[in-house]
């Protein structure tokens, strides 16, 4: 299938801007990694004017999907999970070109899984997950039970690619069978909330409780990426500060809920400061030096 595809990636190959080209074949049927394509080809190049381009192609009766990303692109994909195909893509995916080792450098990169990439990683799924849980609770004590149901499927995967992350691997696109054999108490949980004859009222109840504890001895590790850029400085600080940081902004949006989840657990302090009103003080906060935590 390579021969036949060669028109359509040999020049790029020539090309200097191009670092790596990867070829993906569809193994079964249904594909959800190839996005049901026969093929996938994957070129990554050092810059482009368009970051993703993807084309679609015809050939023999199959079907091949061709994407052009730039190395930029690519990273942000790796360091968020925001598309994890990618990863899938790179990890799996045969070399047919590369430059200066580039493709065989980044395959082992994604392997040893750096761990400052694995702290802004599992910061970014904790910080989803305690949304998703909050609400998840509010809904359920409001009477809301489909609704509590719903937001708690969410957090059971969010919890389970906090798990595989954990364990040092990148959360596949078909995380269940992933984390299956990675981490069978949360697969258990998700059976559990799924499968169970219970009503959904009685199911809801008994998983908030199983993911209050999953998510509270996780607490001070996920968080460690956000606690130990707050230690950088002995300042308190701001939400607004926090939340323009650029180390930060893959979980701006969930940062509120995150850091209340923080102080809750005594990770985090409130530090008042005052204003100009009277009684009226500013909150800012500040990682506990409290190692009993």
């Amino acid at each position: 299938m390579e021969d036949l595809l060669r028109p359509i990636y040999q020049e790029r190959a020539s090309q200097v801007n191009t670092l790596g080209i990867l070829i993906l074949e569809k193994k079964k049927p249904i594909s959800p990694v190839t996005d049901n394509f026969d093929v996938i080809l994957f070129i990554i190049v050092r810059e482009a004017k368009e970051p993703w381009y993807v084309k679609h192609y015809d050939f023999e009766g199959k079907t091949a999907a061709m994407h052009i990303v730039d190395e930029q692109l690519l990273q942000h994909w790796i360091d968020t999970s925001s598309y994890r195909r990618s990863v899938e893509w790179v990890i799996n995916g045969s070399i047919i070109f590369e430059r200066n080792d580039y493709i065989s450098e980044l395959k082992e990169k994604l392997r040893s899984f750096p761990s400052g990439t694995r702290d802004l990683k599992k910061a970014i799924e904790f910080a989803k997950l305690i949304r998703s849980y909050s609400e998840s609770k509010d809904l359920y004590e409001n009477g809301h039970h489909l609704d509590a149901y719903s937001r708690m499927v969410h957090s059971l995967h969010y919890l389970a690619r906090l798990a595989i992350i954990e364990k040092g691997f990148h959360p596949e696109v078909t995380v269940w069978n992933q984390v299956k054999k990675i981490e069978p108490e949360i697969y258990k949980y998700y059976e559990e909330l799924i499968m169970s004859k219970e009503s959904t009222e009685k199911r809801v109840q008994l998983m908030t409780l199983a993911v209050e504890h999953a998510v509270s001895i996780r607490a001070k590790t996920s968080a460690k990426h956000l606690l130990d850029l707050m230690n950088q400085r002995e300042e308190p600080w701001s939400f607004g500060e926090l939340k323009v940081h650029p180390e930060i902004k893959e979980y701006a949006l969930d940062l509120s809920s995150m850091i209340e989840y923080l102080v809750e657990k005594e990770l985090v302090e409130i530090v008042l400061q005052d204003t100009k009103g009277i009684n009226i003080y500013h909150r800012m906060y500040k990682a506990s030096r409290n190692e009993e935590n």
